[in-house]
């Protein structure tokens, strides 16, 4: 069973009553709902909890961390940021959702500014599916629909991705690239753009199953640990 900790700001769902509305059990609750069915070990953790609910422990207990942040980047804790980077490079798999494009974490993890273009206009986002072999598309057609929508636009400044699975256009003109995998050391990354908070977003279907399949891709391949520094050679040296 795959390990996974919703972590979420959970402060415009207090702060806005329309984002209330939309998600009353918070944007980690709605995830959770739609990708329990999967069979999942789900947990969750938000910013005001101590270390923000990821301390070691329970980052140890973790085998991917979906991730979604938007008001508080500034406020994330550093020893937090350089606690789950460790992790993913161990092992642990990472789905950075929306804005979490700009947290420390996954600016770090790129070494990019991770900027872009942004409009809210409550505009149409068609999602194309770019490799409908990988299987963080199964299950979703050509294309995934979402009648309202925040805007990105390019140029987004991260790294090419090393697997380009999304591309979304706009209904005011731009595309974006919505859907990239990355890998550093032994862990797996998704970046997935859509989840404004002001839109019901992760209700959708089709959404929830890009997540979950994200999941299980990001979730870390059973081995065991990689050893670095001085190694002894495993045949004799002959002089």
């Amino acid at each position: 069973m795959i390990r996974v900790t919703i972590w979420n700001e959970f402060l415009q769902e207090q702060r806005k009553e329309e984002v209330a509305r939309i998600y009353p059990k918070g944007m980690h609750g709605a995830i959770a709902d739609g990708i329990r069915q999967d069979g999942f070990e789900i947990s969750c953790a938000t910013f005001n909890e101590p270390e923000h609910g990821l301390t070691q422990e329970k980052l140890d207990q973790t085998d991917v961390l979906i991730y979604w942040g938007h008001v508080e980047h500034k406020g994330f804790q550093d020893i937090v940021v350089d606690r789950i980077c460790k992790r993913v490079h161990e092992g642990m798999g990472l789905v950075v959702l929306h804005s979490g494009h700009h947290s420390k974490l996954f600016r770090k993890l790129m070494g990019t500014s991770c900027d872009l273009l942004w409009r809210e206009a409550d505009e149409k986002e068609r999602l194309w599916v770019m490799d409908p072999s990988h299987p963080i598309v199964e299950g979703i057609g050509p294309y995934i629909d979402l009648e309202e929508e925040e805007m990105y636009g390019e140029h987004f400044d991260i790294p090419t991705p090393e697997e380009l699975i999304l591309v979304s256009w706009f209904q005011g003109g731009e595309v974006f690239r919505s859907g990239c995998t990355y890998r550093r050391g032994q862990g797996k990354i998704f970046y997935f753009r859509p989840g404004h908070e002001t839109y019901p977003t992760y209700h959708n279907k089709d959404v929830q199953r890009v997540i979950a399949n994200a999941v299980k891709w990001t979730a870390p391949i059973k081995r065991e640990k990689t050893f670095y520094g001085h190694h002894m050679p495993l045949e004799e040296i002959k002089k």
